[in-house]
This record gives C-alpha cells, structure tokens and sequence, in this order.
C-alpha cells in the first residue's frame, strides 16, 4: 500500500504542534506558579464582569461598625452587652444566631489588683452593711458577664453558633502548646464534630482532609451553654486572596464543620450530615437532600455574589436600641461580625482587596442555601486538556493554509472565542473552566509555527511568488504554495485541457503600427485575455509572440477543466471584440484571434532546471491542441475543439460538427468540432439554418455527393454569406468534382500544413 506523501514542511509543523501541546500539558500538570496566579487573576475577573447578584434574604449581618463603636464604646464590649444583642435578635425571630467573632478567653477586668482592693473595700465595711465601693461592683459584674452572655444563649429561641480558630502548624506559634491543652481545646469542640463520615479508602484520611495542630476553642461557659461551634478559619491562595474555604478540618482524630456549615444546618433543621470521600479524596458534603461539592481536600469555592455590603446588614447599636421595625431578623440567619476599621476582619477577595470576613461568611451560607456553587468538578481537568490539545493544534490546521495576515485574524478569533466561551460558562452555569492554560498553548503553537514558517517556508513562498505571479491565477499560486516539494523536474500526468489562441495577420500588424505601438496593443490585449483566463482558475503557460497557451485542470483539480476552457475561449472572444470597439477612434486594427481546444492525457510538472522554473504540460495531446488552433485559418472559424474536449462538455455548448481531420505530424485522424455558444445561446434563425445546412452539407459531402453536397453549401451561404466552413467545404467538394480523391478516402481531411 502506498501512503501520501508530507511534505517536508508539514512534517515540521507537525512536530511543532506536538512539542507546543506536550509543553503546554507539561505546565498544567505542575501548574506553573506564574500561570496558576494569572490564571486566578482572570478567575477574580470573571466575578467583576459579571457584576452583583441577588442574596438570599435568608442571611443578614449584624455589624460591628464604626457607628456600633461610637455609640457602645470601643471593642471589646462587655459580654452583657452580647447577651444583650442574643435577646434583642430571640424577641425579634431570628432563627440562627453565628457568631463570626470568638470568645476564647474571659471578660477582662480593668483593675488589675482586684484581690488587694477587694480585702480593702471589705474592711470599710460597716456593721450596717454599706454598700462595696464602685470598682468592686464593677469588678463583681464583670465576673458574671460570661455567665450572663451563656444564660442567654441558653434561653434564645434560635440556634447559636459560636465561632473559633485553629493554628494551622506548631510552626506558627510562638509557644508551645501540650498535648494535654489540645485534648481539653478539642473536648470543648468535640459535641459539633461530623457525624458521618462515608469513606472509600481509609487510607486516604491524612491525605484528604486538611489537618490542624490544635484549636482555640471558646471559654467553657459558653462552649457549653452554645448549641455548636464552628471554625471561622479561611484559606488564601498564592496571592493572598480568598477564593475557597476548608468546609472541614481535621484536628486529632475527628473532622470538624465550618461555621458557614454549621449555621445552614441549624437553619434548615438539622438535616442528615454526610461527608463523601470517595476513593479520589473528599467529593462534598450531603446536607439533607443538598449537596455541597468540594474539591478533594474538602474547600468549597466561593461563589461572591458582589462588593461589601452586598447583603442586608445592621449596626448592632440600633439593635440594642430596638429603633428596628419588628421582624427584621425573624426566620433568619444572624451573622454577627466586626467592619470598623481597626477590628482586623478584612480580608483580599476577587472582588476587593479590603473585604469584611463576616460577609465573605454571608457569601459560603447563601451558596449553600441556594445551590450557587462554583463548580470545577473532576471531569473539569479532562476538559481543560482536551481544549489545551484543540487549541494547540489550531495553528497547525490553519496556518499553513493561509497567509500570515488570515493566521493572525483566525488565531486572535480563536483566542477571542475562547475567552469569552469559559465567560459564559462562568456568568451563566458557575462553572469555572481553565482559560490560561489552552490560551497558552494556542499561543505558544501559534508562535512557534510562526517562527518556523517565517524561517523555512515564507522565503521558498516569496521566492515561488515572485516567478510564478506574471504567469499563473493566483489562487494557482496559492495552491502551488500549498505543497512546494511538487515544483520540482519531472511531474505526472494527468487528463487536462489546454488552450492555444492566436492573433490573425499579427505580422502585417507589426508593419503598419511600429514596434512601439504594438507593444501598447499586444499589452491590452493579453492583460485582457489572461483576464479571462484567471476567471476560470486557468494556468497562464506564456506568451510566445502574439500566441498565449494556457491549461486546465491543475495544479488545481477541475473536474470541469473542458468546460472552463471552452468558456475562457467565448470569453476572450467577446473581450477582443470589446477590446477592439474601444478602440476604434485611436486608429488602431480590428483584430481577430483563432482559438485551439484539446483535451486528453499530458505530462505536467515544473519542465526547466534547477535554476528556473518553467511550469507547464507536454504531450502528444497539446500538440494536437496547438495544430486545432492552427485549423481555424482551414475553416474559417474562431473556435475549434478536439473530439475528447467535444466528449466532456457536448451538453454545455453548441457545437458544430466540422470535418475529420489528420494533423501534420499524427497518424491516427481526429473528428474536429467547431465552438459556437454556450448551450442556453439564442441563435438567429439564419445560423441556425446554415449551421443545419452544413451538417446536411457534411454528409453528402462524406458519401460523395458531391452536386448535393454543394447545394447544401450554398444553402447554407445564402443564409449566412460569412460563414467560413461552408465556403471551405464548398470549394473542396469543387475540387474533388474535378479530381476525385482515392478509392480508399475515408472523408479525412490531411492539411499539407500547420
């Protein structure tokens, strides 16, 4: 079996294209800190395009601001003044009550030597039992105000959810911290751990879950009197932006929820939860009948539905004042957070670099409620490959089928396409598809081959243009570009058509007009002939004189090359005639031109040297074409055609049927046709008349008859006095009356010459 020749040239953008994916597939996979950050950037982007959404009214904000602090004094306030805001939110409906700010150690006191003031107020006691001293009530009340805020989370009517941190690594820590401080941490935590874990491989725990080395829980009044506790802990990625949150965490032996997750529990009733770990790592979280998917180490992206201030927020000092209409926060989760300037609870988000904590809480609990998750699930990756290949093998279709300008126009399409493919994806189904990483491989295939082709092709094509540009279609040219390995000595052959046309009486032409005006004349004339040579995709061969020869067929296939021919043929026709009424007021001829049509197999190929290109076609077949042309000053006619072209396009044209003929130079005779119009041509009743007189002429002619034979001549003349093949006909059969022709005359015509 043979297989198609690769032209060298494809070879290499083959091999470049493969190199550029394999590069790009490269990168992903160790994910290039430079592309991961950009492509994060790109992913920030997206959330800025596609502006603020709608929050659910489920989740509003209670603040910390800088009003709360002008009104309350400044923070931390005393823990009756939370127990305070629990009540105000209990009275008013709330439903859940998450507290994004932690109580990790006891209320403080402002006198730091209250053991020695407190003997000393004693001892001013009276026997009547004065009240104790200011500082000592002060004192007195602040060592209840933990037990106030617990009682009051107790009786509320929703759940509360109080907030805590972990430290990471030991390695953060400026101290030690036992084992046995860790165990008593994780006991106040311990009742709000997840209860079911269903987990495919056991062995992937240490892998899966993102671990901590110890948490910083809540004092125990109030991790007691609380209905759980959930960490407030969020992740940055490389840029220090928070895009993600870790939904679990594993400290010691058990995982722990998020507070965002714990919040939407408790709000919707406390639900069955389940975290699935299939065999991949962590796969999400199964809340009830809602599933929360993460990625394999359990952090959930997250979906920001616009700047701060996006969700209903409250200063707490107007709910302690109770100026709020009633229902505000009925059947509602509270977030209770700070957003005064020095609070420290800003963080970097894809939509600001100064976000509140407390709503980027908001954000994980409305994504939870409402099913709004960004999405990158696992087949996500498969996809991001299969566009890396796609896109980078782009540039390897295209750009060598096209020049430069359309390689760039279609390459910055592409890149267009793409961008704003993953946009719609992101805006309209959350869905977060890779756009650095296929960018990057369209960009550098693109590239690459660019390089590749500007150093080994664009200066073989520029040089190919430059030869072949005076004489062939360019869209020849760009077909020859396609594969220059094939303008090379030697060639194939192939069916073709070619086309001979010459001018009549050009030397006499020559001899009145000078030189010099000849060469203004003969320069019209074939600017306008290869005209219509071009039109019908021909190959101009050359110009040998006042003759032009041109092809059909190739380099580019025509399976109407006969057709094309006979059509360039009748074109130049009208264009001479056109040609010459423009230009009879400046004195110059009225010109006629003879027009030769053959078809068959010739050898086709570059037929110079190696220092010169000479495209073209041999064979006995264009020879044959060349002495048809020659033919027309025998008959009369503008137009003949050989019996293979009159095979391929009888049903196209009207054709007349003039002679058999056997050229100078063959010995195997060929029936030769004259070229009359296209077949839809209205002719007048007088042609069509002598064109049947003819043919009835032509038979008597073959049988010979020669008295009928010359009726039908003249017949035929009386209806069209001009008409060269009748008058040709007319004084052979004249001649043969006198001397007929031999025996064994077969109604072949042998011209004595070309």
């Amino acid at each position: 079996m043979k297989f198609p020749r690769i032209p060298r040239y494809m070879k290499g953008v083959f091999a470049i294209t493969v190199l550029s994916i394999t590069l790009t597939v490269f990168l992903f996979l160790i994910d290039v800190a430079i592309l991961h950050i950009f492509e994060l950037k790109l992913y920030d982007l997206r959330f800025l395009q596609r502006g603020r959404q709608q929050p659910s009214p489920a989740v509003i904000l209670a603040l910390i601001d800088e009003k709360s602090l002008d009104q309350e004094g400044r923070w931390p306030w005393p823990r009756s003044k939370i127990a305070a805001l629990v009540d105000r939110l209990s009275d008013d409906g709330a439903k859940v009550i998450g507290f994004d700010i932690g109580f990790l150690e006891p209320e403080e006191t402002t006198y730091p030597n209250f053991p020695q003031g407190v003997e000393q107020a004693l001892g001013r006691l009276d026997a009547a039992g004065d009240r104790l001293p200011g500082f000592t009530r002060e004192r007195v009340q602040r060592d209840i105000n933990d037990r106030i805020l617990a009682d009051a989370i107790q009786q509320a009517w929703p759940a509360t959810i109080l907030g805590y941190f972990f430290h990471m690594r030991p390695s953060e820590l400026d101290y030690e911290i036992g084992k046995e401080e860790i165990d008593r941490q994780l006991a106040l935590i311990g009742k709000s751990k997840y209860p079911l874990i269903l987990q495919e491989n056991p062995e992937l725990t240490d892998r899966s879950f993102i671990s901590a080395h110890a948490p910083e829980a809540n004092i125990n009044v109030l991790s007691d009197a609380a209905d759980a506790s959930g960490f407030f802990t969020v992740t940055s990625d490389r840029d220090g932006v928070v895009r993600r949150v870790p939904l679990m965490i594993k400290c010691g032996e058990d995982l722990f929820p998020h507070l965002t997750v714990l919040s939407a529990w408790h709000y919707l009733d406390r639900p069955q939860l389940i975290v699935n770990v299939p065999y991949y790592g962590v796969e999400g979280i199964q809340m009830g009948t809602r599933f929360i998917p993460t990625d394999e180490h359990g952090q959930m992206r997250i979906n920001y539905l616009g700047p701060a201030k996006t969700f209903p927020h409250y200063s707490i000092t107007d709910i302690l004042n109770g100026t709020l209409p009633a229902g505000t926060f009925t059947d509602r989760i509270v977030l209770v957070g700070a957003t005064a300037v020095g609070t420290h609870d800003k963080r970097s988000t894809p939509l600001s670099p100064v976000y509140p904590g407390v709503e980027i809480h908001a954000n994980i609990i409305d994504n939870i409620l409402t099913g709004r998750f960004i999405a990158k699930p696992q087949w996500s990756k498969i996809f991001d490959l299969m566009a890396i290949v796609s896109l980078g093998l782009l540039p390897g279709i295209f750009l060598p089928r096209t020049n430069a300008a359309w390689g760039l126009f279609i390459a910055l399409g592409v890149f267009t396409l793409h961008i704003f493919f993953t946009r719609w994806l992101f805006v309209h189904l959350n869905l977060w598809l890779n756009m650095v990483y296929p960018l990057t491989a369209l960009a550098i295939s693109y590239t690459f081959i660019t390089v590749y082709r500007y150093a080994t092709v664009e200066r073989e094509r520029r040089k190919i243009k430059g030869t072949f540009r005076q004489y062939v279609a360019p869209l020849v040219i760009e077909e020859m570009l396609k594969d220059p390995d094939r303008l090379k000595l030697g060639g194939e052959e192939k069916v073709l058509t070619v086309l001979f046309c010459d001018l009549e009486r050009f030397t006499s032409y020559t001899e009145r007009y000078g030189p010099a005006e000849m060469v203004k004349i003969l320069s019209d004339y074939f600017t306008r002939m290869s005209e219509e040579i071009f039109k019908q995709r021909g190959t101009l061969k050359e110009y040998v004189g006042d003759e032009i020869m041109a092809f059909y067929g190739a380099p580019i296939e025509q399976a109407d090359h006969a057709r094309r021919a006979c059509e360039t043929a009748l074109a130049m026709r009208d264009g001479l005639r056109k040609l010459c009424e423009g230009w009879a007021d400046t004195g110059r001829p009225i010109m006629h031109a003879r027009t030769g049509i053959n078809s068959g197999p010739m050898l086709l190929g570059n037929l110079g040297s190696r220092y010169r290109f000479a495209y073209g076609v041999l064979g006995d077949q264009v020879n044959l074409g060349s002495r048809l042309e020659g033919l027309n000053k025998k008959y009369g006619t503008d137009i003949i055609i050989g019996e293979n072209t009159h095979a391929m396009v009888k049903d196209d044209f009207i054709l007349r049927d003039l002679d058999l003929v056997r050229v100078v130079g063959r010995e195997q005779y060929v029936r030769v046709y004259e070229l009359v119009g296209r077949s839809d041509a209205v002719l007048s009743p007088e042609h069509s008349g002598a064109l049947e007189a003819y043919a009835a002429g032509y038979g008597e002619y073959c049988r010979q008859r020669w008295p009928q034979a010359v009726d039908r001549f003249n017949e035929a003349l009386a209806l069209r006095p001009d008409d060269g093949p009748s008058k040709t006909m007319l004084k052979r059969c004249r001649a043969y009356q006198e001397t007929p022709p031999p025996e064994d005359w077969e109604c072949v015509f042998e011209p004595e010459t070309k």
